[in-house]
C-alpha cells in the first residue's frame, strides 16, 4: 500500500520563487497526457530531488497559508485545506516510490536515502506545528455543531487523531525526541528494505551438470536456462527470486543443492555486507521509544488502538486461538508427509529443504494433481482476461488495453477501466514478471487515488505488481495455481482502489484500517476453485480444450491440502511481528535467540541453525505491516464468512456483489470497518468460519 503523507494538493506554483527551470521539470510541470498520467519517458534520475525539494517548499507555503489565515478556523479553511494540500509533493513522491519498488537502481536507492530525511522533516513539521494543531483542535472541539456529513466527520476525526498520534500533544524536549526518533526510523526502515533486496539479488547458483536438472519439469528448466542466458552463463541458474527458487525446491530431489539454496534464502541479510540483524534491534527500539513518548506501554498498543482489532489482547488471543485449534493438525500434516517420504526410501529427519519436494510428491499421490497438470490451463493472458471477466460479471467493469498512455517499463501494460455506463473508473498498470530491479512478492499501489476537488472527480491510477513465471522461447507464461490465486488476491486490492468513491483521498479506497484492507483481496481468491467460473475460460493453451471436470474436482479436493500446516506457518509470521512489537523495554539480547523463542509455539519442522526470518521480513521492518501481519489471518476469517454469502446466493450474484461493492469497496475508510462488515454480512465475523473452511480431519 502506498504511504500517504499528511499532505495532499498544491495551491499554486507561484508561491515559491524557484525560477523557470524547475517548472520545466517533468515531475513539476503540468502533465498534458491522457488522464494526467505520468510522462515516464520524460522523467530522468536528475529530476527527482529538485522536484521533491520544490514540492516540499510548495507544501510549506500551503501550510503557512492555513496557519496565517486571519479568519476563524472552519472545516473548509482548515481541515479541507489540509486534505487538499501537498498535491504536488504527493504526485512526485508517488511516482518515485512506486518506481523505486518495481524498477529501482543503485542511483534511485541513493536518492531514496537522500530524500527520506527531508520527507520525514516536512511530515514532522506539519504534525508538530502548534498553530496548525490549534486550528484543527478548534474545529474538532465544535464538531457536533457543524452538521457535517459522515465522510466529512470521518475526515475531521482522522485529521485530529493523526495529529495526536504524531506527537502534536507533546511539548518541548519530547517533541524534539519525536523528531529525532522518527527521522532515524525512516532511514533505518528504508535501509532494511534495500539490504533485503540487495541480499536477494546477491546470490545465484549456476548449474552446468545436466544430470542435476534432468528431473525438473520442462517449464522449470526453461526458466532456469533463460536466467542463465540473461546472465551470460551456461546451463541453468537458480536465483532467490520466487519463480526460480520455489519451483527448484519443489521439483528437485538434489538435497545438497536444496540445502545450499535454503540456507542462502533464509540467511539473506544475516551478517555480511547487507546485514539486517542489528537493524531489527534498532528499528524495534525506536518504535518502542516513539510509543513510550506518546504514552503507550509498547508499540503494539500504539498501533492497534487505530485498528479494527483495537488492542493487543484481542490480537494475541486471536493468534493463540487459531494456533491452538490447528497446531496438532499441522504436526499431523508434517508426520504424514514425513511418513510418505520414508515410504519412498527417505532416511533421517525431514528437514525444511525437503519439505516442498515431498509435500508436492504426496499431493500428487493423494490427489493425483500437480502444477504440470494445471499450468497449461493457466496461460497468463487467458488468466488476465478471466480476471477481467470476473470483475465484469460482478461489478460491470470493462478493461481495454491502450497504447496512448506511457508505462514505466517495457514489461508493464496499461488499461482503461470503465463501468457499465462507460464512465472511466481508473487507469490500471499491470507488471507481471521478476527482474533484479523489482522487489520480491506481489502488491497493489497507486500513483494517485480518488478525490473530488471543486466539483471535479479525480479517478485513480492503480498499479498491480507480481513476480510470475516468465515466458520462454518455447512456452508462454503459464501460471502455477498459487500464482493464479496471487493474481486474484492483488486484483481484489485493485478493485478496492478502482471502485473507490469519495471526496478525500486520505480516507478513500485502500486507506482503511490495516487489518481490514486484506478483505477485498482475500475474498477474491475463493473464485480460483469454483467450477462455474473455471468452466467459462480455463482452456489448454495448445489444444483449446476446457479444463477437465476431474481436474477441477482435484483442485477443489486439494484446496485444503496441508491447510493446518500453512495456517500455522502464517501464524508464525504474525507471532514474530507481535513479539517484537510488544516488548516494553529495549531488547539487548541476541536477535536470533529472540526470534527462536517467538516462533517456538509454531515449530512443526526442525529449526536450522543460522537461519532467520526476521532480517528479510520487509513487511514489518520496512513496509507498513508492523503489528499488522496478523491482519492476513484476520482478513481470512472475514473473507471465509463473506464468501459464504456469495455461495448461498450464487458466485456471480449481482445482488451480493452490489452489496459488497457499496458497503465495502466504495466506502473506503468512511466508517469503522466493523460497521461496514456488519452492514454487508448482517453479523460480526467469527473465527470458526475459517476453521470450518479448512475442513480439518
Amino acid at each position: 500500500m502506498k504511504k500517504v503523507l499528511f499532505i495532499m494538493s498544491a495551491l499554486t506554483l507561484g508561491l515559491v520563487g524557484c525560477g523557470d527551470d524547475i517548472k520545466k521539470n517533468p515531475l513539476v510541470a503540468e502533465w498534458d497526457t491522457p488522464y494526467q498520467t505520468p510522462p515516464f519517458s520524460e522523467i530522468k534520475l536528475e529530476h527527482y530531488e529538485p522536484a521533491i525539494d520544490y514540492a516540499i517548499e510548495i507544501n510549506r507555503a500551503e501550510i503557512d497559508a492555513i496557519v496565517n489565515n486571519p479568519e476563524a478556523p472552519t472545516f473548509e479553511n482548515t481541515i479541507v485545506a489540509m486534505a487538499e494540500s501537498g498535491e504536488l509533493l504527493g504526485r512526485v513522491t508517488g511516482v518515485f516510490y512506486v518506481l523505486n519498488n518495481c524498477s529501482t537502481s543503485p542511483e534511485m536507492q541513493q536518492i531514496a536515502l537522500n530524500i527520506t530525511p527531508k520527507l520525514t522533516a516536512i511530515s514532522n513539521d506539519i504534525s508538530l506545528n502548534p498553530e496548525l494543531f490549534a486550528r484543527v483542535k478548534a474545529v474538532y472541539d465544535q464538531r457536533e455543531s457543524l452538521n457535517l456529513d459522515e465522510e466529512d466527520m470521518m475526515l475531521l476525526e482522522e485529521t485530529y487523531k493523526g495529529f495526536a498520534r504524531s506527537g502534536a500533544l507533546l511539548e518541548g524536549e519530547a517533541q524534539e525526541l519525536y523528531r529525532q526518533y522518527t527521522t532515524e526510523l525512516s532511514n533505518l526502515t528504508l535501509k532494511f528494505g534495500q539490504n533485503a533486496l540487495d541480499a536477494t539479488n546477491a546470490f545465484a547458483l549456476n548449474i552446468t551438470d545436466e544430470a542435476k536438472v534432468a528431473e525438473l519439469p520442462d517449464f522449470v528448466k526453461e526458466g532456469l536456462a533463460a536466467d542463465a542466458a540473461s546472465r551470460g552463463e551456461e546451463g541453468w541458474t537458480v536465483t532467490l527470486q520466487a519463480p526460480s527458487y520455489g519451483p527448484f525446491m519443489t521439483y528437485s530431489s538434489q538435497r545438497d543443492i536444496k540445502e545450499q539454496l535454503y540456507r542462502a534464502y533464509n540467511t539473506r541479510a544475516v551478517g555480511g555486507e547487507f546485514d539486517n540483524m542489528e537493524n531489527i534491534r534498532k528499528i524495534t527500539d525506536l518504535r518502542l521509544k516513539i510509543a513510550n513518548l506518546l504514552g503507550y506501554e509498547c508499540y503494539a498498543d500504539y498501533v492497534l488502538e487505530d485498528r479494527m482489532a483495537e488492542n493487543r489482547t484481542t490480537v494475541t488471543g486471536f493468534l493463540d486461538e487459531l494456533c491452538d485449534a490447528t497446531f496438532d493438525y499441522a504436526k499431523k500434516d508434517v508426520a504424514t508427509v514425513a511418513a510418505y517420504a520414508k515410504s519412498l526410501g527417505f532416511e533421517g529427519e525431514l528437514m525444511p529443504w525437503d519439505w516442498a519436494y515431498y509435500s508436492e510428491k504426496y499431493k500428487e499421490a493423494e490427489y493425483s494433481i500437480n502444477d504440470e497438470q494445471v499450468k497449461p490451463y493457466l496461460q497468463l493472458e487467458n488468466v488476465k482476461d478471466a480476471v477481467f471477466m470476473l470483475a465484469g460479471k460482478l461489478y460491470g467493469l470493462t478493461f481495454t488495453q491502450v497504447d496512448n498512455i506511457e508505462t514505466y517499463h517495457p514489461e508493464a501494460t496499461v488499461y482503461e477501466v470503465k463501468d457499465a455506463s462507460d464512465k472511466l473508473m481508473a487507469i490500471l498498470y499491470l507488471d507481471f514478471f521478476p527482474r533484479e530491479s523489482k522487489r520480491a512478492g506481489a502488491w497493489m499501489t497507486e500513483f494517485r487515488g480518488v478525490s473530488i476537488k471543486d466539483g471535479v472527480e479525480q479517478r485513480p491510477l492503480v498499479q498491480l505488481v507480481m513476480n510470475f513465471t516468465k515466458p520462454t522461447a518455447n512456452t508462454p507464461s503459464l501460471l502455477t495455481f498459487d500464482e493464479f490465486t496471487t493474481f486474484l488476491h492483488e486484483f481484489g486490492h485493485g478493485l478496492h482502489g478502482i471502485l473507490a468513491k469519495g471526496k478525500y483521498e486520505s480516507i478513500n479506497g485502500t486507506s482503511v484500517k490495516r487489518d481490514f484492507v486484506e478483505l477485498p483481496s482475500q475474498i477474491m481468491e475463493n473464485w480460483a476453485t469454483e467450477k462455474e467460473y473455471l468452466d467459462l475460460w480455463a482452456k489448454h493453451y495448445q489444444t483449446g480444450e476446457s479444463m477437465p471436470a476431474e481436474l477441477i474436482e482435484k483442485l477443489v479436493a486439494a484446496k485444503n491440502y496441508l491447510a493446518a500446516y500453512y495456517n500455522v506457518r502464517q501464524l508464525s509470521f504474525g507471532m514474530l511481528d507481535m513479539a517484537w512489537h510488544t516488548i516494553t523495554t529495549p531488547y539487548e539480547g541476541d536477535v536470533h535467540a529472540f526470534e527462536l523463542a517467538a516462533l517456538e509455539p509454531t515449530k512443526v519442522l526442525p529449526i536450522v541453525e543460522g537461519c532467520a526470518m526476521g532480517p528479510s521480513f520487509t513487511h514489518i521492518f520496512s513496509g507498513g505491516y508492523a503489528t499488522g501481519y496478523y491482519g492476513y489471518k484476520w482478513a481470512e476469517v472475514l473473507a471465509a464468512d463473506a464468501f459464504s454469502f456469495f455461495q448461498q446466493e450464487g458466485i456471480f450474484s449481482k445482488e451480493v456483489a452490489d452489496k459488497f461493492r457499496y458497503e465495502v469497496l466504495e466506502q473506503g475508510g468512511h466508517k469503522h470497518p466493523m460497521e461496514l462488515y456488519v452492514n454487508f454480512r448482517g453479523h460480526k465475523p467469527q473465527t470458526k468460519a475459517l476453521i470450518d473452511q479448512m475442513n480439518l480431519k
